[in-house]
């Protein structure tokens, strides 16, 4: 029997505006062994970059691993572990509120990557202090910085 990988992904969104240049930070963190990503866009959403970090976390997974996902973006864990997010896939991406949902190409991305993946959610106030999702926080600002000054 082969034993699954446990792996700490920690990530973090940032914006100017909504919309407007945005970026996310990831750390990836398997025993002693770290790494980061970043990325960003020049037109994009708060939430829309909470979710691209957690897309870009777990995508970067080479094969499946347990996952303990620290962010501090209540929309992605709620919606994940409060079940919202299958709620709205199963009423063709309508919320309860009889409107659409949100971010439906990215939620498309990620929970296929939930399903390959055993992730326990761990929710992290923001610029409180947690030194990882303050390196993250940094790794999305750097980002959003650098589009936002691609568009002047």
């Amino acid at each position: 029997m082969r034993l699954i990988k446990t792996v700490e992904i920690f990530t973090d969104g940032a914006c100017s505006g909504n919309p407007g240049p945005g970026g996310y930070g990831v750390v990836l963190r398997f025993g002693s062994v770290e790494k980061e990503l970043s990325g960003g866009h020049s037109a994009t959403t708060n939430n829309r970059m909470e979710l691209l970090g957690v897309i870009t976390g777990l995508s970067a997974l080479k094969e499946p691993c347990k996952v303990i996902l620290t962010t501090d973006s209540k929309y992605v864990v709620d919606s994940i572990t409060k079940g919202w997010v299958y709620g709205w896939k199963k009423k063709g991406w309508i919320k309860s509120d009889k409107k659409p949902a949100l971010n439906v190409d990215l939620w498309e991305q990620l929970l296929p990557l939930l399903e390959k993946h055993d992730v326990t959610f761990n929710w992290v106030k923001g610029h409180a202090g947690h030194p990882e999702n303050e390196r993250c926080d940094r790794l999305a600002v750097e980002q959003r910085d650098l589009y936002a000054k691609q568009e002047v």
